[in-house]
């Protein structure tokens, strides 16, 4: 994914830089003033801000202010770009709710790493934020006020640090506004980290005896500490450590010597992000169970789908990028049951439902759409991509047979598979759906256990 990048600055010179830095990798839009830019954002027209603290009518802390106290606007990144060095300066940003404060003149290779590195969470968020979105129809309340409400304080947080001096130091800080424990063995860290619900680990990047890095790739490699945040502490000298700290997954860092308030205020953000995230979840969570699942499978039902795959279509259509649906059909599914009973065909369908959970990734949609027929939505994943994806899930079907009567016996099972993908702005969740519907039926007519193209 392309995150499009808002640059606020008032001086035109400064805005062409950091556009020119970053058109490389991202899509740029620029704003003059802070008017503009919370305009911008309220359109949901960036990923994420990089705003110029001394601007004429609003400067940024203002404008970061209103951003992060705005229900529609306070889960965008904003970093703050000055050449204010003080660290009373970095956390006056950090407390108008800034995700990180960078001084000029701006190192490119720190910056495109921050920026890519809130990138990738703000997609992850953007997806929480959606499917809560669409839960909202049917009364389920989304956790913006309390996201905004929140002081960051309170939470638990880790502390790795192999040096007693440093993780001291830390700790007395910390313990004024969060509950502390401290890891002082790297090799323990992971289980530690894994067996408490902690909202923050801060790992010095500098351990002594284990790579430090190697122990966030570590945190974030495993299910239980895949979300947690965290926050890197680095000498001075260690700008390409901390960099590279960005890319395998750390959200923030610090350097050494370790400003106090500095330290409180970016573990109050880290904090504040962690909640609201833990929220989203929660909140997607009591929607499934409430109303949007099929109790048989697990998958999202029909009406969760069609609600959803219009909204896919929307932001698929206004970017110019691509999406796919698969609509996926049990072969003879009506002699599975009339031959050994429906409760063997509610075998096949829970069997299949986790066979294509196994098949596709976190930001794909599937649903059992009515009776023995799927659908998967496969957003920015071109044709070519899709038909790849479903020949693999067929093949995979049809290879292992299904067991039935609590495993007593085995039958085998087919699918057919029809595929279209989004043609543009004119198309809807309708046209889309009956182009890969049509497409499963000529698979099914064709002789079945098939995956057919829709045809242009």
């Amino acid at each position: 994914m392309t995150a499009r990048v808002l640059v606020v600055d008032d001086v035109p010179a400064n805005v062409k830089l950091l556009e020119a830095r970053l058109s490389e990798y991202f899509d740029v839009v620029t704003a003059g003033s802070g008017l503009q830019a919370l305009s911008i954002c309220e359109r949901a027209d960036c990923d994420l801000v990089l705003l110029d603290v001394m601007m004429p009518d609003m400067d940024g802390f203002e404008v970061c202010r209103r951003l992060k106290s705005n229900i529609a606007t306070h889960h965008i990144p904003v970093v703050m770009v000055t050449a204010l060095d003080q660290p009373t300066d970095r956390v006056r940003g950090l407390e108008a709710g800034a995700d990180d404060f960078i001084t000029k003149p701006i190192p490119e290779l720190a910056l495109i790493a921050r920026v890519k590195s809130l990138a990738r969470l703000k997609m992850v968020t953007d997806e929480l934020r959606m499917r809560v979105l669409t839960s909202r129809e049917i009364g389920i309340q989304s956790p913006e006020r309390e996201a905004i409400a929140d002081s960051g304080r309170g939470g638990k947080v880790l502390i790795v640090d192999d040096r007693a001096a440093s993780y001291e130091r830390l700790a007395a800080v910390l313990r004024q506004e969060q509950e502390v424990a401290v890891e002082p063995d790297p090799n323990q860290a992971l289980f530690h980290a894994a067996d408490a619900n902690y909202d923050l680990v801060i790992v010095s990047l500098g351990l002594e005896n284990f790579d430090a890095l190697r122990l966030c790739s570590q945190l974030r490699s495993l299910e239980r500490t895949r979300s947690l945040p965290i926050l890197g502490v680095a000498e001075p000298d260690a700008t390409a450590r901390m960099v590279r700290g960005l890319e395998i997954g750390v959200n923030d860092y610090l350097m050494r010597p370790v400003d106090k308030n500095e330290l409180l205020a970016r573990a109050r953000t880290q904090v504040r992000r962690r909640r609201y995230t833990e929220r989203l979840r929660d909140s997607v969570q009591m929607s499934i169970e409430m109303a949007i699942t099929d109790a048989l499978t697990g998958l999202f039902n029909r009406r969760y789908m069609e609600s959803h795959l219009g909204t896919l279509i929307e932001q698929a259509a206004a970017r110019g990028k691509a999406l796919s649906v698969l609509v996926l059909d049990i072969d003879y599914f009506k002699a599975i049951n009339d031959s050994h009973g429906h409760d063997a065909g509610d075998d096949v369908l829970r069997e299949f439902a986790l066979r294509i959970k196994r098949s596709i990734r976190g930001i794909d949609l599937a649903c059992r759409y009515g009776g023995e027929e799927f659908v998967i939505v496969m957003p920015e994943t071109d044709m070519a991509v899709a038909a790849m994806v479903a020949e693999r899930l067929r093949r995979r079907i049809a290879a292992e047979p299904f067991a039935i009567a609590q495993g007593a016996r085995q039958i085998p099972v087919t699918i057919s598979i029809g595929i279209a993908g989004l043609r543009g702005k004119e198309d809807t969740a309708a046209t889309l759906l009956k182009r890969a519907d049509q497409a499963l039926y000529r698979a099914k007519r064709d002789g079945r256990n098939r995956v057919v193209p829709d045809a242009a």
